[in-house]
């Protein structure tokens, strides 16, 4: 989606400080935030559909926010959309309808297990070969489109070449919106000079993976 979303490659936010000794989740709330994604949702979610619900926040919100407040609000939006409760039970902070039997607490142990075990494959089998090997020079879209892409602004049309081919696996801009269409995956390298400008480093590369709609021949 074209906007304030697409942050790649922009200059203006200032340094980003990580240091090996950071927690996981600086306030607590954070982390609960994180274990209520890990297990709410409607049957129609995906994880490129909530993707899409985090990039249509306002702008001013998208950039002011901390990071998990973006998904309690992605969530919150999601569950009111999927019908799960209404805006007026979230502005109320309860719910008229009955509660949900409370299910038994489990260790940290076992949710680390079953976290694992949820892991999705989004590999597809597909009828067509793919267009592109390793060593191909390809150029990118040049423009992106409404809805959901994985096709980050500042890598639009540029040339790169084919590193690898991962086999078929689910577009996100179609599985957005629900329809499940697998297309030919790569990764593909860029020379930093290619995306950034001469004033880059020569001797530096960058690897995104992108899918074969968004590649052309040259």
């Amino acid at each position: 989606m074209d906007g304030v979303h697409d942050l790649g490659g922009c200059e203006g936010f200032g340094p980003i400080a990580v240091t090996h000794e950071d927690p996981a989740f600086p306030e607590d709330w954070e982390g609960r935030m994180y274990a209520l994604s890990q297990n709410v949702g409607g049957a129609d979610w995906s994880i490129d559909w909530f993707r899409h619900m985090v990039e249509l926040l306002p702008p001013q919100a998208y950039l002011t926010i901390p990071y998990f407040e973006k998904w309690c609000l992605t969530a919150l939006s999601g569950m009111v959309n999927s019908g799960v409760f209404t805006v007026e039970e979230v502005l109320a902070g309860s719910s008229a309808k009955e509660p949900a039997e409370v299910p038994e607490a489990h260790s940290v142990e076992d949710v680390l297990v079953a976290v694992k075990a949820k892991c999705t494959d989004f590999s597809r089998p597909v009828a067509d070969a793919p267009r592109f090997a390793p060593g191909d020079p390809v150029r990118t879209a040049k423009h992106g489109h409404a809805g959901h892409t994985r096709l980050p602004g500042y890598a639009r049309d540029r040339v790169g070449e084919v590193l690898t081919s991962h086999g078929a696996h689910v577009l996100p801009d179609a599985m957005w919106r629900g329809v499940e269409e697998a297309k030919p995956l790569y990764t593909v390298r860029f020379t930093a000079q290619e995306l950034w400008g001469p004033d880059a480093s020569a001797a530096d590369t960058v690897m995104i993976d992108l899918w074969e709609p968004y590649l052309e021949p040259l």
